[in-house]
């Protein structure tokens, strides 16, 4: 037995270092230092102030600070059941008319449960009491009070709903009610796209997981379409080389409602 539990630690050290090996060839491969230490806050919370890789990348960070963006949908098999009526609320067919088929194709908001899953940069600013978010697709921007305070009583729908947030140790929650019914995520196939009704409870938790990692939890529950909420995990990666670019959806819009047409660059080949 004492053989075992020798043999199991130097297996365990074998691991650790080429765990260690890993990521320091990964650091090196990015060309970035990374940071040894989860920064904090004056009052020793912790500090996500930075620009993310959020949940619509693959975090595989390559030369010059660079990370894959890639289209990530909720996955069904982390979905409660539905409630009766729930999944043709949820999975609606094509009409024809891209103002229901995919709103965003015509340069609308593609809403909070989208826009997090979404594969473009996102900053977060940390101040006393507020947590402000940034998104470089169509600028939307997020200031949510992390004191603890309550929901308005009042709360009108919108595209990203109303905000509040906690710390629970060091982790960070944030609860977010008074979103529009609207698109769930990017799927869209030829049995149409997924929605969310204007009762989603969205909660996300995040939390570091090392000092250039974080934990990213979204629940989501919504009590017109599921039996009971359900819970998917993700990341966000953080990049110190990164900036948020300018995002205008009109602009060069070549392909709008799906119906494309030549780029200038195009024409005359």
């Amino acid at each position: 037995m004492r053989y075992r539990f020798e043999m199991s630690f130097v297996a365990l050290a074998v691991l650790l270092g080429l765990m260690g090996l890993v990521l320091t060839a990964a650091a090196a491969q990015s060309g970035v230092a990374e940071r040894k230490t989860i920064p904090r806050t004056a009052d020793g919370k912790p500090d996500f102030t930075g620009v993310w890789a959020g949940p619509g990348f693959t975090h595989r960070v390559g030369p010059n600070d660079t990370d894959t963006p890639a289209v990530t949908p909720y996955d069904p098999k982390k979905m409660s059941p539905f409630k009766p009526g729930g999944e043709a609320l949820m999975n609606r067919p094509i009409t024809g008319d891209v103002l229901k088929d995919d709103p965003t194709a015509v340069c609308l908001p593609n809403g909070l449960p989208r826009q997090i899953v979404s594969p473009y940069a996102q900053q977060w600013i940390q101040a006393p009491g507020r947590m402000v978010i940034l998104y470089e697709y169509m600028h939307f921007f997020r200031v949510i009070p992390t004191d603890g305070s309550p929901h308005a009583k009042d709360v009108e729908l919108t595209w990203m709903g109303d905000s509040v947030g906690k710390w629970e140790g060091d982790t960070l929650v944030i609860d977010t009610i008074g979103l529009k019914d609207w698109v769930l995520d990017a799927t869209h196939t030829e049995k149409g796209s997924r929605w969310h009704s204007d009762a989603l409870h969205l909660i996300e938790r995040l939390r570091y997981i090392d000092p250039m990692t974080v934990s990213y939890q979204v629940t989501i529950d919504d009590p017109k379409i599921f039996t009971a909420p359900w819970t998917q995990d993700f990341q966000m990666k953080l990049h110190p080389t990164w900036q948020l670019y300018e995002f205008v959806c009109e602009e060069n819009d070549r392909c709008r409602a799906g119906k494309c047409v030549e780029s200038e660059a195009q024409k005359g080949k």
